[in-house]
């Protein structure tokens, strides 16, 4: 694990203070690694404990939805009238309309449409105008980009980040 800091500067450390803080986050890296592999080992055994049951009960309520999904449809006019839910002992039973989307009709599509509404409505066609940075990178070496950069006020920086890699356990 790399850890990264760039923060708080502690001056007048010495060579023995460094080799005990190397061996601190060393070691609490390691027991940390031990602490995490017990919870995935106990989390892993309770699932399969309860795998099998969590299973059957996914399944039942597939079947359990799917059927009163079906007798509210085949009863709908019945059931629902001019409301949108119905109560029972157990639950609500509910229809509700899910947010607003467009979808281009048979037979056309999102460039076909695009097409249309810049000649029907312009106000509705988005132009995105952005710097291409990744661009702009790749390319900031090259001989008619770097002296525009500085003019433009661009300017290429690397930070720099300090970290420890610790020695794995065999």
């Amino acid at each position: 694990m790399k850890v990264r800091n760039a923060k708080k500067r502690v001056t007048g450390v010495t060579m023995e203070q460094f080799e005990d803080a190397m061996a601190k986050y060393a070691g609490a890296e390691s027991r940390e690694a031990e602490i995490n592999k017990c919870i995935e080992t106990e989390v892993n055994d309770v699932l399969h404990t309860y795998e099998d049951e969590l299973t059957c009960l996914a399944q039942g309520k597939t079947i359990a939805i799917e059927t009163v999904q079906s007798y509210c449809l085949n009863n709908k006019e019945t059931l629902f009238g001019n409301r949108r839910s119905i109560g029972t002992l157990h639950g609500i039973a509910s229809f509700r309309l899910g947010t607003p989307r467009l979808k281009t009709v048979k037979g056309e599509n999102w460039d076909k449409v695009l097409d249309k509404l810049k000649d029907k409505l312009p106000a509705y066609v988005r132009t995105i105008h952005e710097p291409a940075k990744d661009l702009l990178l790749a390319h900031r070496h090259n001989e008619n980009v770097a002296p525009v950069l500085v003019q433009i006020g661009i300017q290429v920086v690397q930070d720099e980040l300090f970290y420890i890699e610790t020695k794995k356990a065999a």
